[in-house]
């Protein structure tokens, strides 16, 4: 019985010793094999991935200002008084009083200044540009004298300030530096903030507009 044990631990250790002599490492072709496909799978997606980079900047700018229509209502509506929104490059925004009022209660902060909130274009949306316009719903054409150029202003119950009836104040969100919008054939996902007479702020792609007037998404 004991002489069957040591054969039995004879057979399993030569197994075992067996077994990490058949195991190697990989070798200099295999390696070279495997960086190849690597690079081929970075550079195949390097292209796609600046695409997106650049896509994040309008995505970001149009965010941005949407949150800051958004607030510069809702303050003109808290304040009950006039807003305006001040449009800057590449998605940067000033939030102010139209009229500045002092500290009357003389708590030590100013009842209304000039500038509430600010926001930079450094914040993710450097490479975006913004253009400011203003649309006749009825044509969805420039106006012909248009009252909204650079600033937004809204008033104390949050409607927009000296828009005319009908009209529509629009931002166009896009990244020449990343190439054209894809309403025009290009890569960049362009985006458009549209800003009614009555203060209503929606976010919208104007490649949708033709393809999908029902979508949500289209302008």
């Amino acid at each position: 019985m004991d002489r069957q044990y040591i054969l039995l631990g004879y057979e399993k250790r030569r197994y075992m010793l067996t077994g990490l002599a058949m195991q190697r490492g990989v070798s200099l072709i295999e390696t070279m094999i495997g960086l190849v496909i690597v690079s081929l799978m970075l550079a195949a997606g390097a292209s796609s991935f600046s695409t997106f980079m650049q896509n994040t900047h309008i995505r970001n700018a149009a965010e941005a200002v949407q949150n800051g229509l958004s607030l510069a209502r809702m303050e003109a509506v808290r304040r009950n008084t006039n807003i305006n929104f001040t449009l800057g490059a590449g998605g940067a925004w000033t939030i102010g009083c139209v009229t500045v009022v002092a500290d009357l209660d003389n708590d030590g902060v100013v009842d209304c200044p000039a500038t509430i909130q600010t926001r930079t274009a450094a914040e993710g949306s450097s490479n975006a540009t913004v253009a400011l316009s203003e649309v006749v719903a009825a044509t969805n054409s420039a106006a012909a004298s248009p009252v909204i150029t650079t600033q937004i202003s809204f008033n104390g119950i949050g409607r927009v300030r000296l828009l005319p009836a009908g009209n529509t104040a629009v931002i166009n969100i896009s990244n020449p530096a990343g190439g054209t919008c894809a309403a025009a054939g290009g890569v960049m996902r362009c985006l458009r903030v549209v800003v009614s007479t009555g203060g209503q702020v929606r976010m919208c792609d104007p490649k949708l507009s033709a393809s999908n007037p029902l979508d949500p998404q289209a302008c």
